[in-house]
């Protein structure tokens, strides 16, 4: 069965900005591309709003009832945003899909069968961050496909490297992808994936593994100076080790390897706005209450500025 990529789409910027993302990927990939729409019915307190007048009460409660959406022009938000994709890249084969229920069950369910899943992820504006709202977390916390955040205002040139004027260009290299990676216990999954991305945008992999030292060594090292440069050298000798077997694999995928003492989330920040693509685990844990994305996760999905890919794994 050929995986298509996904996009969820409901009218904002960020989703638009998704959606496009997910296109450039699925071109890149040679794989189709279905755009899907998600309307959710009506709650009964919300159908029987004193807001709207009767005839609007009774026409959505019906049509909530029948799993039809309230407005014949539903469907024109897919089916607009698939025409522009087609205009866009020519010979992508696009497909659109409108579905009912909730919003973050049905593109989890969606998720299942899609090489990857494309959300947008709105900006917050003056305190530097962005807003992954509750779908987006849902969505990331339980499908166990990738999921990618991308930011509103992606266009195709942001992820290339600038030309000699300072302008992201087609024409240029893309720019880094980058994975964080503890090598402590690595995912397969996780490093195809990001190996896989940057094999497919000819682009250098950053892999980045951000570490501390454990709170008995800590008073240590005012009597020992060596013993931070020891572990630096054994975190690094682990993540040489971790790799080794991926660079056989993709023998023409530039790595550069980078073994940090510090927070593993602050340097993936930090490198995101020079990236083309941030590459994240998350562990599955099949519990359905709550939200399971880890700290480190959690940290670049609001604040890196690049689109950041969530690879779900045991």
């Amino acid at each position: 069965m050929v995986r298509t990529v996904v996009a969820g789409i409901d009218g904002s910027p960020e989703s638009r900005a998704a959606a496009e993302w997910a296109a450039r990927e699925a071109k890149l990939g040679g794989l189709p591309l279905k755009i899907v729409h998600v309307w959710e019915p009506l709650s009964e307190p919300m159908a029987r709003a004193p807001l709207v007048g009767a005839e609007t009460q009774q026409l959505w409660s019906e049509r909530s009832e029948m799993g039809v959406p309230p407005v014949e022009g539903w469907g024109s938000v897919s089916r607009e945003a698939a025409e522009g994709l087609r205009l866009r890249h020519p010979g992508l084969e696009v497909s659109e899909e409108q579905l009912t229920g909730g919003p973050a069950e049905a593109l989890t369910k969606v998720a299942e069968d899609a090489e990857l899943l494309a959300l947008g992820s709105r900006g917050l504006s003056g305190i530097g961050g962005f807003m992954v709202g509750s779908v987006g977390l849902s969505v990331v916390a339980h499908a166990e496909r990738p999921v990618v955040l991308v930011r509103a205002g992606e266009q195709a040139a942001d992820e290339h490297e600038a030309d000699p004027v300072g302008i992201p260009s087609a024409a240029t290299p893309y720019r880094p992808v980058v994975l964080g990676l503890d090598p402590t216990g690595p995912d397969d999954s996780v490093i195809e994936f990001a190996f896989d991305a940057a094999a497919r945008r000819s682009a250098v992999l950053r892999v980045i593994n951000g570490w501390n030292l454990p709170p008995y060594y800590v008073y240590g090292l005012s009597v020992d100076p060596e013993l931070h440069d020891e572990i630096a050298r054994q975190q690094a000798a682990a993540l040489a080790e971790a790799l080794r077997p991926w660079r056989q694999r993709y023998p023409n995928v530039q790595v550069v390897e980078e073994s940090r003492s510090g927070s593993a989330a602050t340097f993936l920040v930090d490198v995101s706005s020079r990236s083309s693509l941030i590459v994240v685990g998350r562990r599955i844990r099949r519990n359905p209450f709550g939200t399971h994305i880890g700290p480190v996760t959690h940290a670049v999905l609001h604040h890196a500025t690049a689109p950041v890919a969530v690879v779900a794994h045991d």
